[in-house]
Order: C-alpha cells, then sequence, then structure tokens
C-alpha cells in the first residue's frame, strides 16, 4: 500500500516537482517559436526528471509524454516518488465555466500500473458560486467527481492528491485580491471535507489568509506555484508554512521555464547554474516551518 511518505521527505514534508503540463507546455513551446512536437515534449520532461528528481521528493508527470518517457528514460531518481496526472487533458465546460469529468479507466490501479506513487487529479472549483435555477451545479458535480477520485484511491491503497485552480464567475473581473482569497480558501473547505490525502493549493494571497486556510482544512496541503517568477514563490513558501500550516510544496514552471526553446547545451547550463539552486532554496525555504504531512491534522494518512 502507498501512502504520502511514498512522496515526502523523511521528515513528512513535500519538495515536488511539477512537470505533467501538456496545453500549457504546448503554448510555452509556441511562445518561444518552436513546434511543440511529442518528441519535443518528451525531451523536456526527461531534461526535468534527469536534472531535478534527484533533489525532490517526488516528480509529478502526465501520462501522455512524461510517464513513458521518463520511465524508458531511466532518469526518475530512485529516491524520488512518482506522480500521475489522472483528470482527463480536455476539461469540458459549459457556457466557458470549466465542468469536472473523470475518466473511470484513469484510476487508482491504472496510475499503479504505470509505477506511480500518487494520483493527483485537477478540478477547477469556485465555492462562491451559485447555481441559477435551471443549471447545472458546477460546484456540486466537481466535489462528485473528486468524492469518486477519493473513493477509488483509498479502495486501490494509494494516495490522492487533489488540485484546485478557482476561477472568476461569468460576469466578474478576474480573480484577484479579497476575492480570489475567499474563494481559494472556500473551495479549499468544502474539497477537505471529502478527505483527500493532499491537496494542491494556490497560495491564499496574504498571511490572514493563510492562518483562515489553517484554522478551516482537515487535511494536508502543498502550495503550487503557478507559474509565478522563483523569487515571489519563495516568499509565499515562508508565509504558507509559517502562517498556513502548509506541508511543502508542488512546483513547476517557477523552477524550469526559462528551459523552453534553450538549446540542449543552454538546458544543461540552465538546468546545473539555477534550476536546481531554485530548488535547493525552496527545500531552504521551507525548512523548519513546513508542517509533517502526518502532523498537519489528527485525520491525515
Amino acid at each position: 500500500m502507498k501512502t504520502l511518505a511514498d512522496i515526502a521527505d523523511d521528515d513528512g514534508t513535500f519538495a515536488i516537482i511539477a512537470m505533467d503540463q501538456r496545453n500549457t507546455l504546448r503554448r510555452m513551446f509556441d511562445a518561444v517559436g518552436e513546434e511543440a512536437t511529442p518528441e519535443v515534449m518528451a525531451q523536456a520532461k526527461v531534461d526535468v526528471a534527469a536534472n531535478l528528481s534527484p533533489g525532490a521528493t517526488g516528480l509529478l508527470l502526465d501520462p501522455d509524454f512524461g510517464v513513458p518517457a521518463v520511465r524508458e528514460s531511466g532518469q526518475l531518481a530512485s529516491t524520488c516518488g512518482l506522480l500521475v496526472a489522472a483528470e482527463p487533458s480536455d476539461r469540458g465546460n459549459y457556457n466557458g465555466e470549466p465542468r469536472a469529468h473523470r475518466i473511470e479507466e484513469q484510476n487508482g490501479r491504472w496510475v499503479l500500473d504505470q509505477g506511480g506513487d500518487a494520483v493527483k487529479f485537477l478540478v477547477q472549483v469556485n465555492a462562491l458560486r451559485q447555481a441559477a435555477p435551471g443549471e447545472p451545479d458546477l460546484v456540486a458535480e466537481a466535489l462528485d467527481v473528486v468524492r469518486a477520485v477519493v473513493e477509488d484511491c483509498k479502495a486501490a491503497g494509494i494516495p490522492s492528491v487533489i488540485e484546485n485552480l478557482v476561477y472568476p464567475l461569468p460576469g466578474e473581473e478576474p480573480l484577484a485580491g479579497e476575492v480570489k482569497s475567499e474563494a481559494i480558501v472556500q473551495s479549499a473547505i468544502a474539497l477537505s471535507e471529502l478527505g483527500m490525502d493532499l491537496l494542491k493549493l494556490e497560495y491564499p494571497g496574504s498571511p490572514q489568509a493563510c492562518r483562515q486556510l489553517a484554522d478551516s482544512i482537515n487535511v494536508p496541503w502543498a502550495v503550487l506555484s503557478a507559474g509565478v517568477d522563483f523569487e515571489e514563490f519563495t516568499e509565499v513558501l515562508r508565509i504558507s508554512c509559517d502562517e498556513g500550516g502548509a506541508s511543502g510544496f508542488i512546483a513547476g514552471r517557477a523552477l524550469w521555464k526559462e528551459s523552453i526553446g534553450m538549446s540542449a547545451s543552454e538546458r544543461a547550463k540552465f538546468f546545473t547554474e539555477q534550476s536546481a539552486p531554485r530548488l535547493d532554496a525552496c527545500r531552504e525555504a521551507i525548512s523548519g516551518r513546513a508542517t509533517p504531512w502526518m502532523n498537519a491534522t489528527t485525520g491525515a494518512r
């Protein structure tokens, strides 16, 4: 049976690299004028595994490009756990709002068969949304999907890591400030009641919101980087751990985004001189601050 210990450090904290991007990664290659062929996508993931997995507690990969390429390359460090993204690569919508669903075959057993140590499932929930008469309750739908993922993972004996990204409601401005903080916290509260092993959450926006989050959820959580610059992310880490009781991080683009579009020699230099030191700095930022996952709540597994 797998547990969160398989993707955590010995002290029960998380330093996980996210490289499960598919559509986002294609857009990143497009932005630098390089065609995102399957081979190019796969190599980017192998490069991250080769250079960063030795210093990480876990590596999050997609099943389409990442897992096959990294397993074939043998570049995943033996000390690094494997998380596999199990959400559909193409998500549904209702009048432009994200609408959650799962592919039943992409379950806990499916992740275990790929050598995975944890299931990661992404949803987009804004718990502030209220369904109008005659329209679907997108929040309730998403919670039902997550509930099914969590129950399946428990049956399969593998941890469930649920990632949430909030979104602006129809007719609203892009989320920011207190509105975004409230959406992140309230959505996390609703999700945490489903008993997943770990929540992967956006930074709530302030020390006060972090404290509200810590006082309100009953599962461990790790903060995601959401593409912010590295310097900003290290400060986010310190606040999330000190004020929010976060158990570590699941970070992607803040660590490796500049490597996209580089030549092989440029990438090698970047990972050695910038990316790996960034990972070390992130680990230093949570050292002595992050709450071990087994102590984050009495309900933690």
